[in-house]
């Protein structure tokens, strides 16, 4: 199969019930796939180039801050070499509240996957947000 360009790249996110991260993406208005919450979910598989966004949670745990910042489901999906070998980028949410720990999710995935982290927002994101993603992404795509 072949991979699919376009003037911006498809969103993979993953949303807790709470549902953050699913109402900035749907703000953006973009094509996207959610990573499933649910074990007993289907799998889901990419096979075209994507940007990745995924919550932070509870700031670091315990003596390892990294310890329980990406979402388990996230960490599932990355770990399926079918879909780490297509992310091309990563954003992040979180809470301010987390101090040092904002977003760290984004920063470990940048990391491990060799992926510039693009983006930090809080919580579900601000129109400013909104807007700023959607046309750094378009450009950011467009050069790559």
């Amino acid at each position: 199969m072949s991979a699919v360009t376009t003037a911006v790249p498809l969103l993979v996110y993953f949303s807790s019930i709470s549902g953050n991260t699913a109402r900035f993406i749907e703000k953006l208005g973009l094509r996207a796939e959610r990573i499933p919450l649910y074990r007993t979910d289907e799998e889901l598989l990419i096979e075209e180039p994507f940007v990745l966004v995924t919550p932070t949670y509870g700031g670091g745990l315990g003596r390892n801050v990294e310890t329980g910042a990406v979402p388990k489901q996230v960490i599932r999906f990355l770990n399926d070499e079918r879909n780490r070998r297509h992310i091309r980028g990563v954003i992040s949410t979180g809470n301010t509240n987390f101090g040092d720990s904002f977003c760290l999710a984004g920063e470990i995935i940048s990391r491990k996957c060799h992926v510039p982290h693009l983006y930090r927002l809080e919580v579900f994101g601000t129109q400013e947000d909104v807007e700023r993603v959607g046309d750094g992404l378009e450009r950011w795509w467009n050069r790559q």
